[in-house]
């Protein structure tokens, strides 16, 4: 894998859960921590404990697959991954003229995909958390349910154990320092989803 990134950055990485040497777990939080760190990551493995299953997904896997599995669900969990990231999820409105989005103290380069502080120290997203900010930030003072957002960054339906939208909300809370209790973003409504509280800004070039 790592002679395959020496030579540039790969479409899609299916990385396996359990390998000799290194595990499938580190890998992934190494790709999330570089600059690779926008590669869609689809996570295989042979244990389908929901705790595993977590683990990825707060590691930064963008989608999971339990083995044994088809290889057409495979395929399709690939293809799904790859309309999500190179295109904008069917129902989002974005102004394509405003490559900075601000709010709060943060500004989100939509262009570079790189999200700033104040001080303009730039905090590292992985491609699903960069998603999730993204229908926050185009559906600003909405509520969306955890069904919507998971259909807008995933193109998926939840089933009723589904808790990555909340993982991944949480780990989003984590990048943007906001405090869950006393949400000055993103504020979580009983039974009915989440809503993205500050005031949004487009402007032009990020520069």
């Amino acid at each position: 894998m790592r002679a395959v990134l020496d030579q540039g950055a790969p479409d899609l990485i299916v990385l396996d859960l359990m390998m000799p040497g290194e595990d499938g777990l580190v890998l992934c939080r190494e790709l999330r921590a570089g600059k690779f760190r926008t590669v869609p990551v689809v996570m295989l493995t042979a244990r389908n404990e929901e705790a595993d299953r977590i683990v990825g997904l707060e590691m930064g896997a963008d989608d999971y697959l339990p083995k044994p599995f088809a290889a057409r669900e495979l395929l399709a969990r690939i293809r799904s991954v790859l309309r999500r990231t190179r295109m904008l999820p069917p129902g989002m409105q974005v102004a394509e003229s405003a490559p900075m989005l601000c709010f709060g103290d943060w500004r989100l380069d939509t262009t570079a995909r790189h999200l700033l502080d104040a001080d303009g120290t730039m905090v590292a997203l992985s491609g699903a958390e960069y998603r999730l900010l993204r229908v926050f930030l185009d559906h600003p003072q909405r509520v969306l349910t955890r069904d919507q957002l998971l259909s807008l960054t995933q193109g998926r339906q939840a089933d009723p154990f589904d808790r990555s939208i909340d993982l991944m909300v949480s780990r989003l809370r984590q990048r943007l320092r906001d405090v869950a209790r006393e949400p000055r973003y993103i504020k979580t409504l009983r039974s009915e989803g989440y809503v993205f509280s500050a005031a949004v800004t487009a402007i032009g070039d990020p520069r």
